[in-house]
């Protein structure tokens, strides 16, 4: 049988700070069509950031 392409991808998330620090995690685009945003606890800085 013929397998479909995968459905979910890996995205970067990066700090809205600008200091490199990111996340990864998966997204299904074909049910979250909006750029997901988080906010998260950012490691180097010890404060929660939005990551985009």
């Amino acid at each position: 049988m013929a397998k479909g392409k995968a459905k979910n991808v890996v995205i970067k998330m990066l700090s809205a700070a600008g200091t490199g620090f990111f996340y990864t995690t998966t997204k299904n685009p074909r049910n979250v069509t909006r750029k997901l945003s988080l906010r998260k606890v950012q490691l180097n800085l010890r404060t929660i950031m939005k990551f985009c």
